[in-house]
């Protein structure tokens, strides 16, 4: 399935591609931009653009290739894994100023809708609702360039090369990870979300401070990490450390992250502890029912 890994999104058609011959700096809460794989056959596109909801003769797309996913993923992926056609694509919608990041995905397999928010917050991006799909299941590792560049479009914002670069790289990381160890997706996002959480309350001023914060994030959210893993994150995290990332920020797009890892995990718990009872008083009534059977 990773050969499918497609770019739904990237950089120089960002700037030249179809509709986009200029960054709007004017953008509003609302505004609309899609992007396309350059891959997709007539029929495959126009499907994107029905279940988008856009009409192509009003909508501002990007189309990406192939090549661009390759520019920002090689450093992190083997070429079967990247594949050699883009396909995913998606759409961005600028949000009210505070209101975070949101994502949602179809036919994505491989990175979860957390696993985007935490990593566009990474690179800078705020606000916005996103939407990541594609014709039929692909990885979807490759989506996050397409995000960063139809934002820097849209919005007029240039988020450097470097954190475009290590927000890819957490991605894909992220996703190893949930891979591994029996952690699970779920489980591997969250730790991504404590860590930064830990950095953002403690702002780090060495590598040492980094991997204080990732071994503490692990143990908040109960995940057992080899020393492999720990290394792993923490040159992940130590290179966030030395970019112009500002940790507030990040925390407050975040926020929604945590509040529905707080909201499923309350719900969970109230799942078993009912389950719990209801175990119990089918086991009470069905020890009654023996007990009088036996009498006859």
């Amino acid at each position: 399935m990773k050969k499918f890994c497609l770019l739904a999104f990237a950089a120089a058609l960002a700037i030249s591609g179809i509709g986009t011959g200029k960054a709007y700096a004017d953008s509003a809460p609302g505004d609309v931009i899609v992007t396309l794989g350059a891959d997709l056959t007539p029929a495959q596109r126009q499907s994107m653009l029905n279940e988008m909801d856009v009409d192509p003769k009003t909508a501002q797309i990007i189309e990406v290739t192939n090549s661009e996913e390759h520019k920002y993923l090689d450093n992190y992926l083997s070429q079967s894994q990247i594949g050699t056609r883009a396909i995913s694509s998606s759409k961005i919608t600028l949000g009210q100023k505070g209101s975070g990041l949101q994502a949602s995905t179809h036919n994505i397999t491989y990175v979860t809708q957390d696993m985007y928010i935490n990593a566009l917050a990474t690179a800078g991006v705020k606000d916005a609702d996103v939407y990541v799909t594609a014709p039929f299941p692909v990885s979807g590792t490759a989506a996050l360039t397409g995000l960063i560049k139809a934002y820097e479009v849209k919005t007029g914002t240039v988020i450097p090369e470097a954190k475009q670069q290590v927000a890819n790289e957490e991605v894909v990381t992220t996703a190893e990870l949930g891979q591994q160890n029996g952690v699970g997706q779920a489980k591997a996002a969250e730790l991504v979300t404590a860590i930064k959480d830990n950095l953002a309350k403690n702002m780090p001023k060495s590598r040492a401070d980094v991997e204080k914060a990732v071994r503490n994030a692990a143990q908040q959210v109960n995940v057992q990490l080899s020393d492999a893993d720990i290394q792993k994150l923490v040159d992940l995290f130590d290179k966030m450390r030395t970019m112009n990332i500002d940790w507030n920020q990040m925390g407050s797009q975040m926020q929604q992250v945590k509040d529905k890892i707080s909201q499923l995990a309350h719900s969970s718990q109230t799942s078993g502890f009912l389950s719990q009872v209801f175990t119990a008083i089918a086991n009470f009534f069905s020890a009654i029912f023996k007990a009088i059977g036996s009498l006859f």
